[in-house]
């Protein structure tokens, strides 16, 4: 279909309107002279911007584009989401207000931080920042694809996508770079706000344009399509996998640098611990996006790529202004959570890799601006690997949830085993990695996520081994705090 130009205008006005509130939210210098006030704010977030920012930050583009796929191709599958991410919020709450605590009072910004501190290991704090910064690349790209797909559905035959993708994250790196955490913070809300209305108009109105309502739809679908409702009992995304795939992206959801840096904003362990109790709310908009891939393998041509089954679906369905404000809820969707995965990438390159490896007597001064610089590089590095090589995107990701969770024996186990030692979470780390990775390349997954194989032979390891280094584990601030020293009174304070 051509281009619809009212779309694109409204679409450009949304998004040019929301980066620069992007850049008025850092008009206080305050958020640029240190990297925790650059990086988390200060930890001055309330509840209410913790919500708005931690759900911009995971639920992006790629989730509405990429579940919409799922469901399109495999039905019923797609529902993985929802037992995941309620899994995750569940876990998080135990072990989240904990960790936040030890953040807080020594004042650690990244995951990397906190392994160097609780296990007294550079060594251990780097594997950890590579991992997340290798791992997050690619899902930094998909984001990029997000936007691609949409300008490519929106702007047929009328723009050049690649340079107009190119601008925008351009000013999304700008805008970071200038305003730190406040920027996507504040223009979340936007994101958010929209992403709510525009996907209950979506899942309201498309029944009732194709098909007079939801239950001729569900008819139709259980008459064309019955394999759509039900979950494979085998093969490669039977039940096994199922379920271990909703166990490991749960297990991995906040051990990614981004989803860590949305929960070192908050300005208390309360605040943590509600946003752990609401943020399942969001699963509401994940269930109605399954349901609109259902809608879209009714309705779309039976050679529609899938990965623009929604964007089709809202050619084919709406004119000019409501496709322009999807449009643009998709795009922010990409353009935002790219902001905050930019700043939890920078962070770990500059303070766990460029710290704490090449120069640990940097000034704070000189490490911030460090740190606010590999923004550029981060965004740089996603959109020249997301053009260079656009079909391995999704893959990478998918491996990129089996890498990230390898890092969890590290820091959600460490806070509750006191005896845990470096050497072998190092070793369960490494093994953990190693494993994942072969079972990816030889395709020997036996019908179950990767990464359970590798989290697996992971906390294995850590478990057999641990006993033969347990001797030489010393005590230190985090682990007297953790466990009951002197430090533990300030620990145990209400959003100390």
């Amino acid at each position: 279909m051509p281009a619809n130009i009212t779309a694109l205008i409204i679409t450009a006005i949304i998004v040019l309107t929301v980066v620069c509130i992007g850049f008025i939210a850092g008009r206080d210098k305050s958020s640029r002279t240190s990297v925790e006030e650059w990086s988390v704010g200060g930890r001055r977030f309330g509840g209410l911007l913790v919500w708005f920012l931690v759900g911009a930050d995971l639920y992006t583009a790629y989730t509405f584009l990429g579940l919409t796929s799922t469901a399109y191709t495999g039905g019923s599958v797609a529902f993985f989401a929802i037992p995941y991410s309620v899994l995750a919020y569940f876990i998080a709450y135990f072990f989240l207000p904990k960790l936040w605590k030890v953040a807080k009072i020594h004042k650690l910004t990244t995951l990397a931080d906190y392994a160097r501190e609780r296990f007294d290991s550079k060594l251990l704090a780097s594997l950890v920042a590579i991992v997340g910064v290798l791992m997050l690349i690619p899902y930094i790209c998909l984001q990029l694809s997000g936007i691609q797909d949409t300008l490519q559905v929106a702007g047929t035959g009328v723009i050049n996508v690649n340079m107009v993708v190119i601008i925008s994250f351009m000013l999304v790196a700008l805008y970071t770079f200038f305003s730190g955490i406040k920027g996507p913070t504040f223009t979340a809300i936007i994101k958010d706000i929209l992403v709510w209305v525009i996907m209950l108009f979506m899942v309201v109105s498309l029944p009732l344009i194709h098909f007079h309502g939801w239950t001729p739809m569900i008819d139709t679908l259980a008459e064309k399509a019955p394999q759509m409702l039900t979950i494979p009992t085998a093969g490669p995304k039977g039940i096994p996998w199922f379920i271990t795939a909703s166990i490991v992206s749960a297990l991995a959801l906040f051990m990614w640098a981004h989803a860590a840096t949305g929960v070192f904003t908050a300005k208390s362990a309360d605040a943590v611990r509600k946003n752990s109790m609401f943020l399942p709310l969001y699963n509401i908009v994940l269930i109605l996006v399954i349901f609109l891939g259902f809608i879209a393998f009714l309705v779309l041509p039976d050679d529609t790529n899938p990965r623009l089954a929604l964007l089709k679906l809202i050619q084919m369905s709406y004119g000019g202004v409501a496709q322009g404000f999807a449009y643009s809820t998709i795009a922010l969707a990409s353009l935002i959570p790219c902001s905050i995965m930019a700043i939890g990438a920078s962070n770990l390159f500059a303070n766990n890799l460029y710290r704490d490896l090449i120069h640990p007597n940097v000034s704070q001064s000189k490490l911030t601006i460090i740190t606010r610089s590999m923004v550029f590089v981060v965004i740089g590095l996603a959109l020249l690997f997301g053009m260079l090589f656009p079909t391995a995107l999704v893959t990478l990701q998918l491996l990129g949830v089996s890498g990230m969770v390898q890092i969890f024996p590290a820091i959600a186990v460490s806070l509750f085993w006191k005896n845990q030692t470096k050497e072998a979470t190092i070793i369960g780390l490494l093994v953990g990695l190693i494993v994942t990775f072969t079972v990816n390349i030889t395709q020997s997954a036996h019908g179950v996520y990767e990464g359970f194989w590798g989290l697996t032979a992971n906390m294995a390891a850590v478990i057999i081994l641990n006993p033969f280094f347990v001797k030489k584990a010393a005590s230190n601030a985090v682990k007297d705090g953790l466990f009951g020293k002197a430090p533990s009174d300030k620990m145990n304070q209400k959003g100390a």
